[in-house]
């Protein structure tokens, strides 16, 4: 008998810890392990998806227009030299735009373009050479009314391997694309060229935030008459 007692009692913490632990497997919900981490996923997943107006996707949406107006770095230049249609007689010029661009004409002016990137080249006569006053107040106003998302930017006096320059920056909404329908904003510079009575007119465009001040120095240092 006291054998049998000796046993029972040494069995029972056994007996216990078996119980203990079946009741603790029993209370844990299925998958208590992998929980925790559910809400984390959850949280990343409403950064990512957050609502329109964020700095999420405001980011993202300003890296598309980069990424979309940016001119590579390894972009090649070619020389391209004016038809004897120009205007006003006399006013032949010679310009470098970027290689493989697609190349049109709108009225007598040239143009030159590669997603949202424009190179347009025009002349007219002109009796003097302009100013920052005469761009300023005889010429950026028509502009203004006509360009669709107007917003003036600045108008300074430069020097291109060409000449003097004037220079009118500002920014525009492009055309529809005519495909999605969409429209982008641009910022636009325009250079005006002058020479014996005729000026040319070169006016780059890009998807706003794009950074193409090294290729666009190259296009307009690339400006020479002939």
């Amino acid at each position: 008998m006291h054998s049998r007692t000796r046993t029972v009692a040494a069995l029972a913490p056994v007996l216990v810890a078996v119980l203990a632990a079946c009741a603790s497997k029993a209370a844990a919900p299925p998958g208590d392990t992998a929980a925790p981490s559910k809400p984390a996923v959850a949280a990343a997943s409403t950064a990512v998806g957050a609502p329109a107006g964020s700095t999420g996707p405001a980011v993202a949406a300003t890296a598309d227009a980069a990424v979309a107006g940016d001119i590579p770095d390894n972009q090649a230049f070619v020389a391209v030299t004016s038809s004897g249609g120009a205007a006003p007689a006399g006013a032949g010029y010679v310009i470098s735009v970027p290689e493989g661009w697609a190349r049109t004409t709108d009225g007598a002016a040239t143009v030159f373009s590669d997603k949202f990137n424009t190179v347009r080249i025009e002349t007219a006569a002109m009796a003097s050479a302009p100013t920052v006053s005469s761009v300023t107040s005889g010429e950026l106003p028509a502009i203004a009314s006509s360009a669709a998302g107007y917003k003036a930017g600045k108008v300074v006096a430069a020097t291109r391997k060409g000449g003097a320059v004037i220079v009118a920056t500002y920014q525009m909404t492009s055309a529809p694309n005519a495909v999605t329908g969409k429209t982008a904003t641009l910022d636009v510079e325009r250079y005006e060229f002058w020479k014996n009575g005729a000026v040319a007119i070169v006016t780059l465009s890009s998807a706003a935030g794009s950074d193409n001040v090294d290729p666009w120095r190259a296009v307009t240092d690339g400006f020479a008459w002939r």
